[in-house]
């Protein structure tokens, strides 16, 4: 007998288009694991009813994630617009039930204390502040949404002189889907030596298939082989992604290039779409680390324009 998906209901403020990039990228990822989103981005189409949506959401999830920002947590406790509305059915449904572990806050930005809002102050949140712990906090996430046990509870011995067997944590299985960030903009962590060095940025016709492998502990292979990808070239003397005004001037002459920490590659896909990466810290396995993995800042341009200007 199949199991039903866990239904999830994704409540945040629209922030800014790279915080709903964000919450599109963490909700994609779920779906991806078996876990059934109501996500607005998604779920609503022109002329929907917004406080329907959100009530049956509510009323139908098994668990909500409350993805917490400083506006989000001022709109709860301030109880104004869609987050104020929401907050009022959550606590609401809080009422009828204070042992309830459905709503689980997780904390995306904020320095306030604490840092989500007062009616849910107090609750154990789940805390993404950190980019480089996405993947060990993902991880967590997604045991509990499934129901499996984070620190699973050791056997108990027959007495205090019997070792116990060490208690064996659940195998999360992450497919290639690890490996794909659907959002225009963004940080991302991964391990090149993996998935055949291939990560692959954006959608549909804004989709790019990178490739990559090992070169040191302080640069990294980029090469043009994989079928999306039409040139890749070396953004000589820009330091940050908003500084290139037009990225057809850079040489897109090599299969491969080879940017060290802190330069910029510029892609074209065979779409004509152009994405910017920039190359935050490379890490190498041989050289002490348990990973190959590489963290980078992106962004593509929208509407084929050769502009990363804010």
């Amino acid at each position: 007998m199949t199991t039903p998906a866990p239904k999830v209901f994704l409540s945040y403020s629209h922030d800014n288009d790279l915080h709903k990039d964000w919450v599109l990228a963490l909700a994609t990822r779920l779906v991806a694991n078996g876990v059934d989103v109501l996500l607005d981005q998604w779920d609503l189409t022109l002329g929907s009813d917004l406080p329907r949506f959100m009530e049956l959401g509510l009323s139908s999830a098994q668990r909500v994630l409350a993805v917490c920002t400083e506006p989000y947590v001022q709109k709860a406790n301030a109880g104004r617009g869609g987050v104020g509305y929401e907050k009022m059915i959550l606590t609401a449904q809080l009422m009828l039930d204070i042992t309830s572990d459905r709503i689980i806050p997780v904390v995306r930005s904020s320095v306030l204390n604490p840092p989500v809002p007062t009616f849910l102050s107090s609750r154990v949140y789940i805390d993404f502040r950190d980019d480089l712990a996405f993947e060990a906090k993902y991880a967590e996430l997604i045991r509990d949404i499934h129901g499996q046990e984070v620190k699973p509870r050791p056997p108990l011995g027959k007495n205090p002189f019997v070792i116990a067997k060490p208690a064996v944590a659940p195998v999360v299985s992450f497919g290639a889907e690890r490996y794909v960030s659907p959002a225009t903009a963004g940080v991302v962590t991964f391990d090149y030596s993996n998935n055949n060095g291939r990560f692959t940025f954006g959608a549909g016709d804004m989709a790019f298939e990178t490739a990559w492998s090992k070169s040191g502990s302080n640069s990294i292979h980029a090469y043009t082989d994989p079928s999306s990808i039409r040139s890749v070239a070396l953004a000589v003397g820009a330091t940050e992604i908003i500084e290139i005004l037009d990225a057809t001037q850079y040489d897109p002459s090599s299969r491969v290039r080879t940017p060290y920490v802190g330069e910029i590659l510029v892609w074209q896909n065979t779409a004509g779409y152009f994405l910017a990466t920039k190359v935050l810290a490379v890490q190498v396995r041989n050289s002490g680390n348990a990973l190959d993995e590489v963290h980078l800042e992106y962004r593509i341009a929208p509407t084929k324009t050769s502009s990363f200007a804010a």
